[in-house]
């Protein structure tokens, strides 16, 4: 067995007794891979090892991977998300390339992204990016600018608007870390309540999994405990 199934057959026990402790199915927490700076041959390990979601930070990296898994005569069926803060000029890339984006935070990255999303590909699953922590250096917006921008974008065309992410701030002690992901939790509830279709919560890592599977995430994005450390 390779070390990355390994960790991943050890990730996999994790979420699931973490659903278990507070009664929620580990069928509701996805498991994202989290393969930034990684070769290729770290993901075909993963994949060899059942793991078929990849989130990606760098754009051109991302792309670069895409092309070479669909390049392949027994390419796997694989969903390749965008989980890095996004440029305009990089927009397309993502539109054309990837199925989900998690780091929208503005209407008109939103705009650029339905209107370059081509016509022969489902719609671009998208998150919004919530600054939960409230933090300069981190792109999102706040819960007050929520409602706003959620009514705008769940109107354009090509987008399919399936919920919100979040990266708080970096948090040692389990309490606070679940009074944050709650918070995100109550609010994701809320517009779930007017737009029944957002059905994904992005929130949670390799350190604050624990806390973000018992406050409702589910989805995690985990890159070291499967990879390890980058380089």
């Amino acid at each position: 067995m390779s070390t990355i199934e390994h960790n991943l057959q050890d990730v996999r026990a994790r979420i699931a007794a973490v659903a278990h402790n507070c009664a929620r199915s580990p069928e509701e927490v996805t498991l994202l891979a989290v393969s930034k700076t990684k070769p290729v041959t770290a993901l075909e390990e993963a994949i060899a090892a059942g793991q078929y979601a990849f989130g990606e930070n760098y754009v051109q990296e991302g792309v670069d991977k895409i092309h070479y898994f669909a390049s392949k005569a027994d390419n796997a069926p694989l969903e390749w998300h965008f989980i890095g803060p996004l440029q305009s000029n990089k927009s397309r890339l993502v539109a054309e390339n990837f199925a989900w984006c998690h780091t929208v935070d503005r209407l008109r990255i939103a705009q650029r992204l339905s209107d370059q999303r081509p016509a022969d590909m489902p719609a671009l699953n998208v998150l919004i990016q919530v600054n939960i922590s409230d933090e300069q250096s981190k792109s999102g917006i706040t819960l007050a600018e929520l409602p706003a921008l959620v009514a705008s974008i769940s109107e354009l065309p090509n987008l399919h608007l399936r919920g919100l992410m979040a990266i708080p701030a970096p948090e040692n002690d389990y309490q606070r870390q679940l009074a944050v992901f709650e918070q995100m939790h109550q609010a994701f509830l809320t517009l779930k309540a007017s737009y029944p279709q957002m059905d994904t919560l992005s929130m949670g890592m390799t350190d604050d999994m624990a806390a973000a599977i018992s406050a409702g995430s589910t989805l995690v994005r985990i890159g070291t405990a499967i990879f390890g450390s980058r380089t």
